[in-house]
């Protein structure tokens, strides 16, 4: 079974033994993110089938020679703000997916940003020998190495079992997000849901995440666009939103972590420049 990844501008792309070996037609023509540290004007198959050799080769995503230790890539991305919660003691672990291992539940800061820092929507994935122990050595646990399958619910069950109550865990589909908040009140949890990859969300999708999730990321949906009403907003262009109290303290904690300057402002929420956003809207 090959890997499924979806990428830049959410293009389907399969990856067998560390090669590329099938791109589809990107979903979105323009984002903000990829002009900015890429370089990429017009997203198009070759561009992509590029940005995934370069994960490839830069840091074994896919392989054996996984790095699982890798710097920040965006200031307030899901993985960035998992890490400064899990370092500041917000947060006892959490649950999140790896390429290679599929769910994994990890509290050490640095391998969840190693994981997470570099990961676009993963679909589908198989056991990677070499991800799996390099997760393990770090401390993190591979829900299921044998089949290295996603299932965060089942990931928030299994961090439960372990004695995790403040548990940080990323969905990309609504009824996940669902599962998860009816889990929270089977076991008496505290847990902070983190909507990913969204892009092309229906929108009573879009409604049903946004009643569950804490924060979640924007990417290229329309629909998120039209109906958030967050607490907080970090970003213009690929907004992240902090939709609960607890979700906003999360992402202000984060905020001290970057070295930048900061502009702290009070205005109505969402604020969306037209021409920073991803192009064409899904």
């Amino acid at each position: 079974m090959p890997h499924i990844m979806e990428l830049v501008g959410k293009t389907r792309v399969v990856i067998k033994d560390g090669k590329v070996i099938e791109v589809g037609e990107p979903e979105v023509k323009w984002c903000p993110i990829f002009a900015k540290v890429r370089g990429i004007n017009k997203i198009t198959p070759e561009e992509v089938k590029k940005n995934m050799e370069f994960r490839i080769k830069d840091f074994g995503m896919f392989t054996d020679k996984r790095r699982l230790e890798l710097e920040d890539f965006v200031g307030f991305g899901a993985s960035e703000v998992m890490m400064t919660g899990l370092s500041r003691g917000l947060l006892d672990t959490t649950v999140t997916a790896c390429e290679g291992a599929g769910t994994v539940i990890a509290n050490n800061p640095t391998l969840v940003q190693g994981m997470g820092g570099r990961m676009s929507g993963l679909v589908e994935t198989e056991p990677i020998d070499g991800i799996i122990n390099g997760i393990t050595e770090r401390g993190g646990i591979v829900l299921d190495p044998s089949t290295a399958k996603m299932d965060p619910v089942a990931g928030v069950r299994k961090a439960a079992e372990l004695g995790y109550k403040k548990i940080a865990v990323t969905v990309a589909f609504a009824e996940t997000a669902k599962k998860c908040r009816e889990l929270e009140a089977e076991l008496g949890l505290d847990l902070i849901i983190i909507g990913v990859h969204v892009t092309g969300l229906s929108m009573e999708n879009a409604q049903t995440l946004l009643e569950n999730a804490d924060i979640t990321t924007s990417c290229a949906s329309k629909c998120m666009r039209d109906l958030v009403k967050p607490l907080a907003q970090v970003g213009t262009a690929v907004p992240l939103f902090a939709l609960t109290q607890k979700g906003k303290e999360l992402v202000i904690e984060r905020a001290k972590d970057i070295t930048s300057p900061i502009l702290i402002n009070t205005m109505p929420l969402p604020v969306l420049p037209e021409g920073k956003q991803p192009r064409e809207l899904k």
